[in-house]
């Protein structure tokens, strides 16, 4: 257990996003017992320009000019730092030189903010935990000589259009140069360790409190009054680029007598499907993450059905551990990271075999697999996932005589 450190977490995702973020739920956990600065990423100028009509830019514009705090206090052992600084818009740029010459003097740039942080909090001997950033990642360790640094890779940011024109290079470079590189997929630790052998996989965490029925009282939602079972359920953004409409609209033609319902916000993709014609689909609407218990309460089997593809293969789907830590049957597509899950899920590969995996689960479902499921569910907590990053962390430090 590391305690009483100092911790810097950079990353692409800000303090302020408005959906989940793995790296602040890491982050709130570690402050538990060491002091933490999570950084945001920079403003950039193209995103000033063209965004400067968001409350996102109008704030950042505010912090600049002084007036709100770029340094501000989330609990007694957290802040959350907006840097001043505005860094040179360069993914645009073909020649693999004057990107890097220009990505060092940006992240130059963005460190000297970051050291004026480190002074006021009088940061000593910190660890730094880059979540993702592989642009301005590249030269954290060096302008900040951090005691330790560690890279987390919780996505296959590489086959995303933007992070692949210059990631596919540079992020090698980046999980080389770190001292530890934690992953939460088996795909992607498989990656890292070709660059790293100190390379590992952590897995992930969720609030297993929030969907814990045992523990509290939680009621399916009153939506669900009146529609016929069994209910088949998803919840989560409906992405077309991340989920199968195929699979989905094949499951509620094949079982017009059960009802499938989906909760969360739709893609545009998901807006003009056929599945609004469909009379046994529910739309249920985006929803607060606190009540996404009550409607998995409801489903009868909770689904995943994920397109498999480069976005797709190694992706943690947080959803699948709030599924299976309500004892829900849960029934996902056959990707690498299910691995990780397949003792307690049924995978499938086809659109066929949804339908026939989902009647299997439906008729064999008892009380002890219910327990079983929970008992794995309620594992992954984010104290469980941080403890295993400090683990890796200390057999790191020690093994290379780092002292943290």
């Amino acid at each position: 257990m590391i305690k009483g450190k100092d911790i810097i977490i950079v990353g692409i995702q800000p303090w302020d996003i408005e959906i989940g973020s793995n790296c602040k739920n890491i982050a709130v956990e570690m402050s538990r017992n060491n002091r933490i600065l999570y950084v945001n990423s920079p403003l950039d100028r193209i995103s000033k320009f063209k965004e400067r009509k968001t409350e996102k830019i109008k704030k950042r514009i505010r912090i600049k000019s002084g007036k709100e705090a770029d340094l501000v206090s989330i609990n007694s052992n957290m802040w959350t730092f907006y840097p001043k600084t505005t860094i040179e818009s360069i993914n645009w740029i073909g020649s693999k030189k004057i990107f890097d010459s220009v990505n060092r003097m940006n992240t130059k740039k963005f460190t000297n903010d970051i050291k004026s942080a480190i002074d006021r909090l009088g940061f000593k001997n910190f660890i730094i935990f880059n979540d993702s950033s592989m642009f301005l990642g590249q030269h954290l360790k060096e302008f900040l000589q951090p005691a330790l640094y560690i890279y987390y890779m919780r996505d296959y940011l590489t086959k995303n259009p933007y992070w692949k024109k210059h990631g596919v290079r540079l992020e090698p470079k980046l999980i080389e140069n770190a001292d530890l590189v934690v992953n939460n997929s088996t795909l992607y630790a498989e990656y890292g360790a070709k660059y790293n052998k100190h390379c590992y996989m952590v897995g992930q965490g969720c609030d297993t409190s929030l969907f814990n029925d045992l523990e509290r009282d939680i009621q399916a939602s009153k939506d669900f009054e009146g529609l016929p079972k069994p209910i088949i359920g998803y919840v989560g953004f409906l992405s077309s680029r991340r989920l199968s409409i195929d699979i989905i609209e094949h499951i509620a033609v094949a079982k017009p007598e059960w009802s499938i319902v989906l909760v969360g916000p739709e893609d545009e993709n998901f807006k003009s499907s056929n599945l609004h014609n469909l009379s046994n689909v529910y739309f249920l609407g985006s929803k607060d993450s606190s009540e996404l218990p009550n409607y998995i309460k409801g489903f009868d089997v909770a689904i995943n059905p994920q397109l498999i593809n480069d976005a797709t293969i190694g992706n943690y789907p947080r959803k699948i551990d709030e599924y299976l830590a309500m004892g829900k049957p849960t029934l996902a597509s056959a990707t690498k990271a299910m691995d990780y899950f397949k003792d307690y899920t049924y995978l499938g590969k086809t659109k066929e075999d949804y339908v026939i995996l989902a009647e299997k689960a439906l008729k064999e479902n008892n009380e002890n697999l219910e327990t079983k499921r929970r008992t794995y569910g309620t594992s992954h907590s984010w104290e469980n996932n941080v403890k295993e990053i400090y683990k890796y962390t200390e057999l790191v430090a020690k093994e290379k005589g780092i002292k943290i």
